[in-house]
């Protein structure tokens, strides 16, 4: 989901503590299991499994209930929903790793509604007349601590409207003295600011006494929330201000320069961190220690500052920590640090899709108008409008029957849709919308490939008929939802040493491992003495991210399988698949996106995984364009690709006879998920 999760939830909604409910813990099924409607909506049963809204028969997002509560919002992740009630309940720390936009920072929002509220605290910082250096902290109820710097400051300002009175009588009566006896006037007004200045440094004294307020829960209505996703030291562990006058009682008092942290503003409630592993080490360590003894010193955080010379006595942090992240998070993540959330807590992995149900159907409708209630100015969706969203999270799962749990994205393409709907002033948002948001949302690689597409085609670099040895029509994706056509071309040479395989175009570790794999089928079949051959292989302007991933696998083969054996490949087709050493087509990922950029491309054939069949979901306006055409084996790939049939017809029947008893023995076994 975007950023919105992160909204303060309505003000009536309730706390939902599971203390206020007595010892027993609430279950998934009890978090926004059904989708409620209005008293005059229906959900039809009979034909729910085959209707894209689950059967709700509705006209618009606006007959559906959005729940108050964010647990219950949560779509998915159910084993996640079940570990953060867990958590709240028994206050232990929680770990979730997974993709950006799968409801990390929803859920920790939400844990906070589920704490308890009767244990949220005020923290005070007074002044310490031992050492002005080490002020007192004090932690009272929440509330309590206004009233006590209200009671401070009304009895400061008694103490100062007393001495002003005093100073004021005290001024005067020198004044009259000096005019009466006919003293100098100079010296008169001379005395006068003496005594001026003796009551300013008495009254400042005076309101150096009030307290401040370091922790103010008392308008909370829910534990305490805080993202401290990005913040500095100073920000998260609490800091000291500089004070430029330290000296001729123009200083500011040590205990009002003292600033709390998120982990002293998140006492009692959670402290959420994504991308934990961006906290330098030295911070961690800090923040181990806060975990640990629940309760952190604040110092000045820079040492050159007259604040890191103040130190506070231990202020109150016992706060429930969820950090987050990619799986990148957890390679510099401080060891003991995770070590003290596994120990202490829980660690769970965020789901990227979820199976294509009835009940999710009716959520995702719902999901729709949670983001309509939370922007606030987006018309709500019409029934057609919300199919094509759901069509749309079939289609960004990647995976047949399964729905995308990517709600970030899937989001902004609400939000856009509303968009469009809201500036034509229309009192809701219709399936046309959606599909022109679809359009308008493309993500920057989408961008950069249509384009890249549209220039091949004016510089002619693009073959999409006819025949040409050592040429196939590969396809990659760029970003997570970007397809691209990427042509490989291959070029036998007579080696000066021992042969060789030769592969150019920035190819990282899993791409230079796939070409080494095709190698060995090459090598296995082919007549040619390849020890006395170098096999150049180029992948065609591929860019600064040069190739990553093994998807090319099948393309590599046959692209040099042609150039060996001076069969020309057919430039209508286009093909993307991994290869075993053994010549089994294996499945990938993006396939749909790919297909979707080779019809783009002109092509009028694509190759994919027989495995990858069933993740197809192109758009109906491809449909037409393209034939999509499963393989299992190197032999059926060479079949539908090589063009001259004598010559093509010969070397499939020998690469059948030579590797057909290990695609026999491979038949039998299930395809591995490209997932």
């Amino acid at each position: 989901m975007n950023n919105n999760m992160n909204d303060d939830p309505p003000e009536d909604a309730p706390a939902g503590s599971p203390g206020e409910e007595g010892d027993d813990v609430e279950t998934v099924e009890d978090l926004g299991s059904d989708v409620e409607v209005g008293p005059d909506v229906e959900i039809n049963e009979a034909v729910a499994e085959d209707d894209l809204l689950g059967g709700l028969e509705i006209d618009s997002t606006e007959e559906i209930e959005v729940p108050e509560r964010l647990v219950d919002q949560v779509i998915g992740q159910d084993e996640a929903r079940e570990i953060i009630i867990k958590a709240a309940k028994q206050r232990r720390h929680v770990m979730m790793i997974g993709s950006p936009g799968t409801g990390k920072s929803m859920l920790a929002k939400a844990m906070s509604q589920l704490l308890p509220q009767e244990d949220l605290q005020d923290v005070l910082v007074y002044p310490n007349p031992g050492d002005d250096n080490e002020p007192k902290v004090r932690t009272v109820p929440a509330g309590k601590g206004n009233q006590i710097v209200d009671a401070h400051k009304e009895e400061a300002n008694k103490r100062n409207r007393m001495r002003s009175i005093l100073m004021w009588v005290a001024i005067a009566a020198i004044l009259a003295y000096t005019i009466l006896a006919g003293a100098s006037l100079l010296l008169g007004l001379l005395a006068a600011g003496i005594i001026w200045f003796i009551f300013r440094n008495l009254s400042q004294g005076s309101d150096a006494m009030v307290p401040n307020l370091l922790v103010n829960n008392g308008d909370q209505r829910t534990a305490p929330f805080e993202d401290a996703t990005g913040a500095h030291a100073g920000a998260l562990l609490g800091d000291v201000r500089h004070d430029p006058f330290q000296s001729g009682g123009m200083g500011t008092p040590s205990h009002e320069r003292v600033e709390p942290g998120s982990i002293h503003q998140s006492n009692k409630g959670v402290l959420f961190l994504d991308e934990i592993n961006t906290l330098d080490i030295q911070t961690q360590q800090k923040l181990m220690t806060a975990i640990q003894e629940g309760e952190f010193s604040i110092t000045g955080q820079s040492e050159r500052s007259s604040g890191a010379m103040v130190q506070t006595e231990p202020v109150p942090c016992d706060f429930i920590m969820v950090a987050a992240g990619n799986l990148d998070a957890m390679e510099n993540m401080h060891p003991a640090l995770r070590n003290r959330i596994k120990g202490y807590g829980y660690e769970v992995y965020m789901d990227d899709t979820i199976e294509d149900t009835p009940e999710m159907r009716r959520k995702y409708a719902r999901f729709i108008a949670q983001e309509v209630e939370r922007d606030g100015r987006l018309p709500h969706f019409t029934d057609d409008a919300v199919e094509e969203i759901i069509l749309e999270a079939k289609r960004r799962s990647g995976r047949k029957n399964h729905l995308t749990l990517l709600f970030r994205s899937l989001g902004g393409l609400v939000r856009v849709a509303g968009d469009i709907a809201r500036a034509e002033d229309r009192e809701f948002t219709t399936r046309d919308d959606v599909l022109r948001a679809k359009d308008r949302s493309r993500s920057i690689e989408q961008q950069l490939a249509d384009d890249y597409i549209e220039r091949r085609k004016d510089y002619e670099l693009q073959v999409n008929d006819g025949g040409v040895e050592g040429r196939v029509n590969g396809l990659a994706v760029m970003g997570e939802d970007s397809g691209i056509m990427l042509p490989v071309m291959a070029e036998i040479a007579p080696a000066q040493g021992g042969g060789q395989v030769i592969a150019t175009g920035q190819l990282k570790e899993m791409a230079e491992e796939s070409v080494q794999n095709v190698s060995a089928i090459i090598k296995k079949f082919s007549d040619v003495d390849l020890s006395e051959k170098d096999i150049h292989i180029q992948f065609v302007q591929t860019g600064e991210g040069g190739v990553d991933g093994d998807s090319a696998s099948i393309t590599v083969a046959t692209a040099v399988i042609s150039a060996l054996e001076n069969i020309p490949v057919d430039q209508s087709v286009a093909m993307t698949g991994s290869l075993s050493v053994r010549g089994d087509v294996l499945p990938i990922g993006g396939v749909t996106h790919k297909i979707e950029a080779a019809a783009k491309a002109g092509c009028t054939k694509v190759i994919i995984p027989e495995a990858n069949e069933q993740d197809v979901m192109i758009e109906d306006e491809y449909e037409e364009m393209v034939e999509i055409i499963p393989c299992s084996n190197i032999s059926e790939v060479l079949d539908v690709a090589l063009m001259g049939e004598p010559k093509k017809d010969s070397l499939v029947d020998r690469l059948k006879s030579i590797t057909g008893t290990a695609f026999e023995q491979n038949a039998v076994g299930s395809n591995p998920n490209p997932q």
